[in-house]
């Protein structure tokens, strides 16, 4: 995660009060996400175990891999692509790859390249291969080449909390990944059913019935590993699948009702969304308020106990 502190606070300020260097990290954790946007926030990232030399050609290729990827990502939102230098060994050859999610626009789609680049280049600084998922893009380069290639190796998953064996719910996130993964003809649907929304996509060096059978097998492990979770991440070498349960208002009435009190039912799911989010924004600005409060207490403590110090030194004196 980047973060720049001057953007939120006066660093003149915090020089004279000569703030002690725990502050920063605090003021960080604070607002750090302010300046992060939500595609640029890291999912996994991977770092090959062999190494280059630094200041050689490889070193080089990679930096022109990258420029390259960064460029292509203004006018397209997959491309591959492959540096093979003609007065050089098989052995400098470099391949890369990335894909923004589908919903991206080619500005945002630059934006996550540059940014999840700019992570694996100080992950994987000596790294001859390495691969990073962001929220909104995908990025790897290495000096063999997969393109092609279907890979349904379980990469990475995240389980949500479970809600328990609820055969309704259960059969509401089944239908919601059937269309998502079913006759899908597409390397990115977004969707769901019944109030579980979802996203799969596939990386696009692959075929589409390759990427079908990708999402399956992503499916299958993720029904499997988080059978009931409410909510839950699936990542496969070529593929992706992720779902996420939203309450389903309209089980809150009962469909006897008559119209004058099915109107007056229908207002109450709407005020408790506002009262929750009133209460979910509370929290947080309640939270950050304290938080910068004992930043504040302890900026006053540490200058008082440093002023009490040269006083007493003065009457040593």
């Amino acid at each position: 995660m980047y973060v720049t502190i001057a953007r939120v606070l006066n660093l003149d300020a915090l020089k004279m009060y000569q703030t002690p260097s725990i502050i920063v990290p605090i003021l960080s954790l604070i607002f750090g996400v302010i300046s992060v946007s939500a595609e640029n926030s890291l999912v996994y990232y991977k770092c090959s175990q062999l190494y280059f030399t630094p200041m050689t050609l490889y070193e080089s290729n990679v930096n022109s891999l990258f420029t390259s990827l960064v460029d292509s990502a203004s006018v397209c939102n997959f491309n591959t692509l492959r540096i093979s230098p003609s007065d050089s060994s098989q052995s400098n050859d470099l391949y890369g790859l990335f894909q923004c999610r589908g919903d991206l626009n080619l500005s945002n789609c630059r934006g996550c390249v540059a940014n999840s680049l700019s992570q694996l280049r100080t992950t994987c600084p000596v790294s001859t291969s390495g691969t990073l998922q962001s929220e909104g893009c995908f990025v790897k380069y290495g000096n063999t080449s997969s393109l092609g290639v279907e890979d349904k190796m379980e990469v990475f998953k995240r389980c949500g909390p479970s809600v328990g064996y609820n055969s309704d719910g259960m059969a509401t996130i089944d239908k919601a990944l059937t269309y998502l993964t079913t006759d899908n003809q597409q390397y990115f649907r977004a969707g769901g059913y019944g109030g579980v929304n979802g996203v799969a996509q596939c990386t696009q060096d692959i075929t589409l019935e390759a990427c079908e059978d990708c999402l399956l097998e992503a499916r299958a492990l993720l029904r499997s590993e988080c059978e009931t979770s409410i909510w839950s991440d699936m990542y496969l070498g070529s593929c992706y699948i992720r779902y996420g349960n939203q309450d389903n208002i309209t089980s809150d009435y009962n469909d006897n009702d008559d119209d004058d009190r099915d109107h007056k039912r229908k207002r109450k799911p709407k005020l408790r969304q506002v009262r929750r989010l009133a209460i979910t924004i509370g929290s947080s600005v309640v939270g950050v308020v304290s938080s910068v409060g004992i930043v504040a207490a302890g900026i006053i403590i540490y200058k008082k106990s440093k002023e009490a110090v040269s006083r007493q030194n003065v009457n040593l004196d």
